[in-house]
């Protein structure tokens, strides 16, 4: 302690029966200690006991400490009950604490004492409370705050906040502090304001005592469950965007079936009536009914594929987007004498579809759900199936799985998708169970007959290989 900014009253406080000593929370080392504090802190001498380090405390005694710099600094004084545990021993005492600025301008806090006896079971309980993270805070009739423990002013501070003050909703706060008043045990996950954060907390208020006063009061018991409330919100957020999602998937299948499967009719048909060689006056009624169609399939294709496209985060499609893996083998003209299976449930479809491949001389025999385009799959020899993908019984993606698990080259023929449900994940789904093409609906005769023609042939050709390989 040499030269010590210690001012002449330590020469008083030496003489002293009370343990004295000072105390510099700024760099947790003691500054001053009387002989009673040297033999209550187990000191073999004092510059053994200022040379010890305090810097590493527990989270309440830090807070703690820090709450009592500031409830000291302009000049107030606080009385409580300390323990501590020089070398691991504990010792409890009564303490007055106030701010004391040495003879250097540094400003430390001074302890005046008093041991005092405490009941053991009395003495774990108050550590318990100090050292819990629980917030406890203790209020009088009228809300205002008696008693807090470090969890307490470490989450709002030294000020002297009352009940319904905590509560981001005001009217929450006062409704629970009114029912806790009445008598009533109140509990629930509420937004408070701690400090300058909101922050989720579980709240239990109920009538208590003041064992002090023997007024009645409230205790109320907080627990920080911010990140168990927002992790809720999110995955309740996202399961609510996947029911979204799921919906409008739904939604969006549904609009396009049923809309596309009408307009499949009237502008297949009209496409016919118009290279029909009817007279002049009727064939320009049909193309007539043609373009009118093809303009509502226009706006129905826009209404459809945006709101896909925006849930996939991507702009307009392309061919390889929609077409996925497909490519088509190279062929110079429709071959003549194919064999074409075409499953679908929908009457008008199979006619319009059947007339349509019959202007270039191609078979095309019918199967009206999956199961029995299956079974018809199994039995034919056929070049090429067309497939639709929505129908009763057995949907067209099941169907092509079981036609790929047939043995031989049933079970490889050429399947083409011919659906209104072409939104992307959807025709992913349609490779990934082994079709190998796609047309969309409304059917453009055009792209039917290059498509089946170019994949039959492709087939027949890969059939001719691999039976010359194997002769």
């Amino acid at each position: 302690m040499s030269a010590s900014p210690l001012p002449l009253i330590a020469q008083t406080w030496d003489r002293l029966r009370r343990p004295v000593w000072l105390y510099d929370p700024h760099t947790s080392r003691g500054v001053y200690a009387n002989p009673p504090a040297l033999a209550l802190w187990g000191g073999e001498t004092l510059e053994e006991l200022l040379g010890r380090d305090f810097s590493v405390l527990s989270p309440a005694v830090k807070v703690r400490t820090d709450r009592l710099v500031a409830l000291t600094a302009d000049g107030g004084e606080v009385s409580e009950r300390w323990t501590f545990y020089p070398k691991g021993q504990p010792v409890t005492v009564q303490a007055s604490i106030s701010a004391f600025r040495l003879d250097d301008g540094r400003e430390v806090l001074l302890f005046e004492a008093s041991p005092t006896e405490v009941d053991a079971g009395e003495r774990r309980a108050v550590e318990a409370l100090r050292h819990t993270s629980a917030v406890i805070t203790l209020f009088d009739r009228v809300g205002g705050r008696l008693f807090a423990n470090p969890a307490a002013y470490a989450a709002y501070g030294s000020d002297d906040v009352e009940f319904a003050a905590r509560f981001v909703d005001l009217s929450e706060g006062e409704a629970m502090f009114a029912a806790a008043v009445a008598g009533q045990c109140m509990a629930g996950v509420y937004r408070v304001v701690a400090g300058d954060r909101r922050c989720w907390h579980h709240m239990d208020a109920r009538p208590v005592f003041d064992p002090v006063t023997g007024v009645a009061g409230v205790l109320l018991n907080e627990q920080n469950v911010t990140a168990r409330v927002e992790a809720e919100m999110a995955r309740s957020a996202a399961e609510q965007k996947a029911a979204m999602s799921d919906a409008r998937q739904q939604f969006l299948t549904d609009m396009s079936h049923e809309l596309r499967t009408p307009l499949n009719a009237v502008i297949g048909f009209s496409g016919l009536l118009v290279e029909a060689g009817l007279e002049a006056s009727r064939t320009d009624q049909a193309r007539r009914i043609h373009a009118a169609g093809q303009d509502l399939l226009t706006v129905v294709n826009r209404m459809i594929a945006q709101p896909d496209a925006e849930a996939a985060g991507f702009g307009d499609q392309t061919d390889e987007t929609v077409i996925g893996t497909g490519v088509a083998p190279e062929t110079d003209a429709v071959v003549p004498g194919l064999r074409v299976l075409y499953v679908d449930d929908n009457l008008s479809n199979r006619t319009l579809v059947r007339a349509m491949l019959a202007t270039q001389g191609i078979a095309c025999e019918t199967a009206d759900d999956g199961a029995r385009g299956v079974d018809a799959a199994a039995a034919g020899d056929w070049d090429l199936i067309l497939m639709d993908i929505q129908m009763p019984v057995m949907d067209g993606v099941t169907a092509t799985r079981h036609i790929r698990a047939l043995d031989g080259q049933v079970g490889a023929v050429p399947i083409i998708a011919l659906t209104a449900n072409t939104l992307d994940q959807q025709v992913r789904g349609y490779f990934e169970a082994g079709m190998d093409d796609l047309i969309a609906k409304p059917v453009d005769m055009i792209e039917l007959l290059t498509k089946v023609a170019q994949w039959a042939d492709g087939g027949r050709q890969a059939m001719v290989g691999r039976e010359s390989a194997t002769g």
